[in-house]
């Protein structure tokens, strides 16, 4: 049994409601980054391509009890917005976006960092992507994808704000 954590990369839908498309699309359309609660709140993100050899190892393996794949290391989600806009801004120009805080939903939790000491013990497995190597992967990849759909027509300009 594998038990997924935040995982972000390349192909994600980027108004799906999770928080790494969320900024990456709202930076790229040069509108401000929200941000719930005061940004304290951690998360733990790991790489598309670590969870694809975790769970490859898992499925490889004799192990029976459930494993936990994700990333132990944690950022405060204003951490992310930061780290997103100052990886855009290297790669695509100064950003435009800055941060707007709203409220925090009610069933946000606090903090989120999985516990895969049964992952390493078993299955020889910790993530390898660091997070600024993995978000700069899938902003290239969203920023790619937003030209050819902008030159295809699909992205307009509505009210002050970019439909994509």
């Amino acid at each position: 049994i594998v038990r997924i954590f935040n995982t972000y990369g390349p192909r994600m839908r980027p108004n799906d409601g999770r928080m790494i498309p969320n900024f990456i699309h709202q930076a790229l359309a040069g509108v401000p980054l929200t941000v719930y609660g005061d940004g304290s709140q951690t998360r733990s993100v790991q790489y598309v391509e670590d969870l694809v050899e975790g769970v490859l190892r898992l499925m490889r393996s004799q192990e029976s009890r459930p494993v936990n794949i994700g990333n132990p290391v944690e950022y405060t989600v204003k951490e992310v917005a930061l780290l997103i806009l100052k990886l855009l801004g290297s790669s695509q120009g100064e950003s435009q976006s800055e941060l707007v805080y709203e409220p925090l939903p009610q069933d946000d939790p606090k903090q989120r960092c999985p516990d895969i000491s049964r992952a390493r013990e078993a299955l020889g497995w910790e993530p390898r992507v660091p997070a600024e190597e993995g978000l700069s992967r899938t902003i290239e990849w969203f920023a790619q994808r937003r030209h050819a759909e902008r030159a295809e027509g699909k992205i307009q300009r509505e009210r002050g704000h970019t439909t994509w």
